[in-house]
Protein backbone atom coordinates (compact mmCIF):
# COMPACT_ATOMS: atom_id res chain seq x y z
CA UNK A 1 0.00 0.00 0.00
CA UNK A 2 1.36 3.72 -1.02
CA UNK A 3 1.50 6.05 1.85
CA UNK A 4 0.44 9.42 0.80
CA UNK A 5 3.05 11.71 1.31
CA UNK A 6 2.03 14.94 4.18
CA UNK A 7 1.60 18.05 3.17
CA UNK A 8 2.08 21.35 4.57
CA UNK A 9 2.89 24.93 3.73
CA UNK A 10 2.12 28.87 4.22
CA UNK A 11 -0.26 30.67 3.20
CA UNK A 12 -0.77 34.51 3.47
CA UNK A 13 -4.42 36.33 3.68
CA UNK A 14 -4.45 39.98 2.26
CA UNK A 15 -6.58 42.44 1.52
CA UNK A 16 -8.15 46.14 2.07
CA UNK A 17 -9.60 46.68 5.88
CA UNK A 18 -13.36 45.09 6.53
CA UNK A 19 -13.32 42.26 3.43
CA UNK A 20 -13.54 39.51 5.60
CA UNK A 21 -10.21 37.84 6.16
CA UNK A 22 -10.52 36.87 9.72
CA UNK A 23 -13.83 35.80 9.52
CA UNK A 24 -12.19 33.47 7.34
CA UNK A 25 -9.27 32.16 8.79
CA UNK A 26 -11.60 32.12 11.75
CA UNK A 27 -14.45 29.70 9.51
CA UNK A 28 -11.13 27.23 8.40
CA UNK A 29 -9.98 26.47 12.06
CA UNK A 30 -13.22 26.54 13.73
CA UNK A 31 -12.09 28.64 16.62
CA UNK A 32 -12.43 32.29 16.82
CA UNK A 33 -8.66 33.09 17.12
CA UNK A 34 -8.77 36.63 15.10
CA UNK A 35 -11.16 39.55 16.33
CA UNK A 36 -14.15 40.88 14.36
CA UNK A 37 -15.76 43.80 13.88
CA UNK A 38 -17.05 46.73 11.73
CA UNK A 39 -14.59 48.37 12.36
CA UNK A 40 -11.83 49.53 9.70
CA UNK A 41 -8.47 47.93 10.93
CA UNK A 42 -9.37 45.14 13.50
CA UNK A 43 -6.42 43.32 12.83
CA UNK A 44 -3.20 45.15 13.83
CA UNK A 45 -0.85 41.92 13.65
CA UNK A 46 0.02 39.17 11.43
CA UNK A 47 -2.02 36.19 13.18
CA UNK A 48 -0.95 32.67 12.23
CA UNK A 49 -4.04 30.46 11.96
CA UNK A 50 -2.95 26.61 11.81
CA UNK A 51 -5.05 24.06 10.24
CA UNK A 52 -4.55 20.45 9.95
CA UNK A 53 -5.62 17.27 8.39
CA UNK A 54 -4.05 13.08 8.84
CA UNK A 55 -2.50 14.46 5.48
CA UNK A 56 -1.46 17.88 5.49
CA UNK A 57 -1.07 21.11 7.45
CA UNK A 58 -1.54 24.93 6.19
CA UNK A 59 -0.53 27.54 8.82
CA UNK A 60 -2.71 31.17 7.16
CA UNK A 61 -1.25 34.14 7.83
CA UNK A 62 -4.01 37.13 8.39
CA UNK A 63 -2.68 40.76 7.61
CA UNK A 64 -3.89 43.64 8.98
CA UNK A 65 -6.25 45.54 6.27
CA UNK A 66 -3.70 47.47 4.05
CA UNK A 67 -4.57 51.01 4.35
CA UNK A 68 -3.01 54.73 4.44
CA UNK A 69 -1.15 54.94 6.96
CA UNK A 70 -2.25 58.18 9.28
CA UNK A 71 0.12 57.27 12.19
CA UNK A 72 3.10 54.88 13.05
CA UNK A 73 1.04 52.39 14.05
CA UNK A 74 -0.48 52.56 10.47
CA UNK A 75 2.68 52.28 9.62
CA UNK A 76 3.51 49.48 11.45
CA UNK A 77 0.48 47.39 10.11
CA UNK A 78 0.97 47.91 6.75
CA UNK A 79 4.58 46.68 6.75
CA UNK A 80 3.37 44.13 8.63
CA UNK A 81 1.25 42.74 6.14
CA UNK A 82 3.12 43.45 2.76
CA UNK A 83 5.97 41.28 4.86
CA UNK A 84 4.03 38.18 5.06
CA UNK A 85 3.90 38.26 1.37
CA UNK A 86 7.37 37.08 1.20
CA UNK A 87 7.76 33.06 1.74
CA UNK A 88 4.61 32.26 1.20
CA UNK A 89 3.77 29.07 -0.66
CA UNK A 90 0.35 30.61 -1.52
CA UNK A 91 -1.56 33.72 -1.49
CA UNK A 92 -5.12 35.12 -1.14
CA UNK A 93 -5.72 38.53 -1.95
CA UNK A 94 -9.75 38.85 -0.47
CA UNK A 95 -11.88 41.44 -2.08
CA UNK A 96 -15.29 42.57 -1.27
CA UNK A 97 -18.15 41.35 -3.84
CA UNK A 98 -20.51 44.32 -2.13
CA UNK A 99 -18.02 47.02 -2.82
CA UNK A 100 -15.94 47.87 -6.66
CA UNK A 101 -12.50 47.85 -7.59
CA UNK A 102 -10.77 50.92 -5.59
CA UNK A 103 -7.17 53.02 -5.33
CA UNK A 104 -6.47 50.48 -2.33
CA UNK A 105 -6.92 47.29 -4.65
CA UNK A 106 -4.85 48.48 -6.91
CA UNK A 107 -2.15 49.65 -4.52
CA UNK A 108 -2.42 45.84 -3.77
CA UNK A 109 -2.53 44.25 -6.88
CA UNK A 110 0.93 46.38 -7.97
CA UNK A 111 2.47 44.71 -5.42
CA UNK A 112 1.50 40.99 -5.56
CA UNK A 113 2.56 41.75 -9.50
CA UNK A 114 6.14 42.19 -7.85
CA UNK A 115 5.98 38.29 -6.62
CA UNK A 116 6.94 35.81 -8.76
CA UNK A 117 6.63 31.73 -8.64
CA UNK A 118 3.95 32.13 -5.92
CA UNK A 119 0.36 31.26 -6.54
CA UNK A 120 -1.91 34.19 -6.08
CA UNK A 121 -5.46 33.41 -5.34
CA UNK A 122 -8.55 36.30 -5.93
CA UNK A 123 -11.00 35.50 -3.59
CA UNK A 124 -14.26 37.15 -4.27
CA UNK A 125 -15.53 37.57 -0.38
CA UNK A 126 -19.71 37.89 0.88
CA UNK A 127 -20.89 36.52 -2.46
CA UNK A 128 -23.96 36.21 -0.28
CA UNK A 129 -24.64 39.75 -0.73
CA UNK A 130 -24.32 39.48 -4.53
CA UNK A 131 -26.37 38.94 -7.33
CA UNK A 132 -25.50 35.79 -9.28
CA UNK A 133 -25.34 37.54 -12.74
CA UNK A 134 -22.85 40.82 -10.84
CA UNK A 135 -20.02 37.67 -10.26
CA UNK A 136 -18.98 38.05 -13.54
CA UNK A 137 -18.57 41.64 -14.39
CA UNK A 138 -16.79 41.47 -10.55
CA UNK A 139 -14.24 38.80 -11.46
CA UNK A 140 -13.81 40.63 -14.93
CA UNK A 141 -12.76 43.79 -13.53
CA UNK A 142 -10.02 42.06 -11.59
CA UNK A 143 -8.95 40.42 -14.35
CA UNK A 144 -7.43 43.86 -16.37
CA UNK A 145 -4.28 44.97 -15.37
CA UNK A 146 -3.54 42.13 -12.52
CA UNK A 147 -1.41 39.28 -11.74
CA UNK A 148 -2.30 35.59 -13.18
CA UNK A 149 -4.73 34.68 -10.82
CA UNK A 150 -3.78 30.74 -9.84
CA UNK A 151 -7.52 30.57 -9.25
CA UNK A 152 -10.75 32.75 -8.83
CA UNK A 153 -12.37 31.68 -5.85
CA UNK A 154 -16.58 33.53 -5.61
CA UNK A 155 -16.81 32.67 -1.42
CA UNK A 156 -18.76 33.82 1.59
CA UNK A 157 -16.54 33.67 4.73
CA UNK A 158 -19.33 34.07 7.32
CA UNK A 159 -21.60 31.77 5.32
CA UNK A 160 -19.32 28.90 4.91
CA UNK A 161 -19.84 28.76 0.68
CA UNK A 162 -16.94 27.83 -1.12
CA UNK A 163 -15.03 27.12 1.71
CA UNK A 164 -13.99 23.74 1.50
CA UNK A 165 -13.08 23.68 -1.87
CA UNK A 166 -11.06 26.48 -1.73
CA UNK A 167 -9.16 24.56 1.36
CA UNK A 168 -8.87 21.41 -0.96
CA UNK A 169 -7.06 23.49 -4.07
CA UNK A 170 -4.91 25.01 -2.17
CA UNK A 171 -3.93 21.70 -0.37
CA UNK A 172 -3.26 20.21 -3.33
CA UNK A 173 -0.97 22.24 -4.74
CA UNK A 174 1.56 22.21 -1.82
CA UNK A 175 4.51 20.11 -1.60
CA UNK A 176 5.38 17.55 0.83
CA UNK A 177 6.32 19.09 4.25
CA UNK A 178 6.59 18.14 7.65
CA UNK A 179 4.00 19.10 10.40
CA UNK A 180 5.27 22.03 12.07
CA UNK A 181 2.70 22.42 14.48
CA UNK A 182 1.01 20.09 16.88
CA UNK A 183 -2.47 18.54 14.97
CA UNK A 184 -5.04 20.03 18.08
CA UNK A 185 -2.57 23.91 18.02
CA UNK A 186 -4.99 26.26 16.11
CA UNK A 187 -2.54 29.54 16.67
CA UNK A 188 0.93 30.22 16.99
CA UNK A 189 0.23 33.50 18.99
CA UNK A 190 0.24 32.50 23.15
CA UNK A 191 -2.66 32.98 25.03
CA UNK A 192 -2.14 36.22 26.69
CA UNK A 193 -1.91 37.48 23.12
CA UNK A 194 -5.61 35.95 22.30
CA UNK A 195 -6.99 37.05 25.87
CA UNK A 196 -6.03 40.74 25.08
CA UNK A 197 -7.02 40.53 21.65
CA UNK A 198 -10.71 39.13 22.50
CA UNK A 199 -10.97 42.00 24.92
CA UNK A 200 -10.18 44.58 22.86
CA UNK A 201 -12.87 43.16 20.02
CA UNK A 202 -15.79 44.78 22.97
CA UNK A 203 -13.93 47.57 22.88
CA UNK A 204 -14.29 48.00 19.37
CA UNK A 205 -18.35 46.08 19.35
CA UNK A 206 -19.44 48.03 22.15
CA UNK A 207 -17.82 51.94 21.31
CA UNK A 208 -18.04 54.39 18.52
CA UNK A 209 -16.18 57.64 17.25
CA UNK A 210 -12.91 58.05 17.82
CA UNK A 211 -12.16 55.43 20.45
CA UNK A 212 -11.90 51.66 18.55
CA UNK A 213 -8.54 53.01 17.07
CA UNK A 214 -7.12 54.38 19.87
CA UNK A 215 -7.17 51.54 22.09
CA UNK A 216 -4.64 48.70 23.05
CA UNK A 217 -4.76 46.04 25.84
CA UNK A 218 -1.95 44.70 27.70
CA UNK A 219 -1.94 41.29 29.71
CA UNK A 220 -0.65 42.45 33.09
CA UNK A 221 -0.85 38.69 35.04
CA UNK A 222 -2.78 35.47 34.59
CA UNK A 223 -2.90 33.28 37.65
CA UNK A 224 -4.82 30.44 38.82
CA UNK A 225 -6.91 31.28 41.67
CA UNK A 226 -7.87 27.38 42.24
CA UNK A 227 -8.32 24.37 40.04
CA UNK A 228 -11.61 26.05 38.67
CA UNK A 229 -10.60 29.35 38.24
CA UNK A 230 -8.14 31.94 36.52
CA UNK A 231 -7.66 35.13 37.28
CA UNK A 232 -7.20 37.55 34.78
CA UNK A 233 -5.84 41.29 35.31
CA UNK A 234 -5.74 43.17 32.13
CA UNK A 235 -5.15 47.25 31.05
CA UNK A 236 -7.23 48.78 28.25
CA UNK A 237 -5.15 51.45 27.36
CA UNK A 238 -6.27 54.74 25.49
CA UNK A 239 -4.87 57.69 24.37
CA UNK A 240 -7.19 60.30 26.12
CA UNK A 241 -9.20 61.00 29.38
CA UNK A 242 -12.45 61.47 27.46
CA UNK A 243 -11.63 58.27 25.98
CA UNK A 244 -10.89 56.69 29.27
CA UNK A 245 -14.50 58.34 30.58
CA UNK A 246 -16.25 56.32 27.79
CA UNK A 247 -14.83 53.22 28.12
CA UNK A 248 -15.80 53.40 31.78
CA UNK A 249 -19.31 54.62 31.38
CA UNK A 250 -21.50 55.83 33.78
CA UNK A 251 -21.43 54.17 37.37
CA UNK A 252 -18.98 51.80 35.15
CA UNK A 253 -21.80 50.51 33.15
CA UNK A 254 -19.63 49.90 30.13
CA UNK A 255 -16.21 48.62 31.19
CA UNK A 256 -18.52 46.44 32.91
CA UNK A 257 -20.15 45.09 29.61
CA UNK A 258 -17.28 44.56 28.29
CA UNK A 259 -15.83 42.71 31.19
CA UNK A 260 -18.75 40.24 30.97
CA UNK A 261 -18.57 39.55 27.22
CA UNK A 262 -14.77 39.03 27.16
CA UNK A 263 -15.15 36.54 29.97
CA UNK A 264 -17.35 34.88 28.08
CA UNK A 265 -15.34 34.07 24.98
CA UNK A 266 -12.47 33.64 27.32
CA UNK A 267 -13.92 31.01 29.23
CA UNK A 268 -14.95 29.26 26.13
CA UNK A 269 -10.64 29.24 24.94
CA UNK A 270 -9.30 28.30 28.26
CA UNK A 271 -11.95 25.58 29.28
CA UNK A 272 -11.95 27.39 32.87
CA UNK A 273 -13.92 29.60 34.95
CA UNK A 274 -12.12 33.34 34.35
CA UNK A 275 -12.25 35.96 37.15
CA UNK A 276 -11.29 39.16 34.66
CA UNK A 277 -10.30 42.36 35.74
CA UNK A 278 -10.00 45.24 34.10
CA UNK A 279 -8.37 48.76 34.63
CA UNK A 280 -7.93 51.99 32.13
CA UNK A 281 -4.77 53.92 31.77
CA UNK A 282 -4.35 56.79 29.57
CA UNK A 283 -0.78 56.81 27.02
CA UNK A 284 -1.08 60.22 25.46
CA UNK A 285 0.16 60.06 21.74
CA UNK A 286 0.89 56.22 22.04
CA UNK A 287 0.23 55.77 18.16
CA UNK A 288 2.63 58.24 16.92
CA UNK A 289 5.62 56.97 19.54
CA UNK A 290 7.32 54.37 18.42
CA UNK A 291 8.64 52.97 22.57
CA UNK A 292 5.33 52.94 23.13
CA UNK A 293 4.38 50.80 20.51
CA UNK A 294 6.74 48.34 21.24
CA UNK A 295 5.83 48.09 24.51
CA UNK A 296 2.44 47.55 23.83
CA UNK A 297 3.13 44.47 21.24
CA UNK A 298 3.51 46.27 17.86
CA UNK A 299 7.19 45.45 17.48
CA UNK A 300 9.32 45.62 14.03
CA UNK A 301 10.44 42.56 15.06
CA UNK A 302 7.65 41.19 13.67
CA UNK A 303 8.17 41.46 10.32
Amino acid sequence: MTEIPFKSGFVTIIGRPNVGKSTLLNRIVGEKIAIMSDKAQTTRNKIQGIYTTDSAQVVFIDTPGIHKPQNSLGDFMVKSAFSALHGADAIWFVVDASMPRGRGDDFIINRLKEIKNTAIYLLINKVDLLAPKDLLNIIASYQEDAPEWAEVFPISAREGDNVSELLDNVVAGLDEGPQYFDADQLTDHPERFVIGELIREKVLQLTRQEVPHSVAVVIDKISRESEEKIHIQASIVVERPTQKNIIIGKQGAMIKEIGTRARKDIERLMGDKVFLETWVKVEPRWRERPQALQTLGYSEDDY
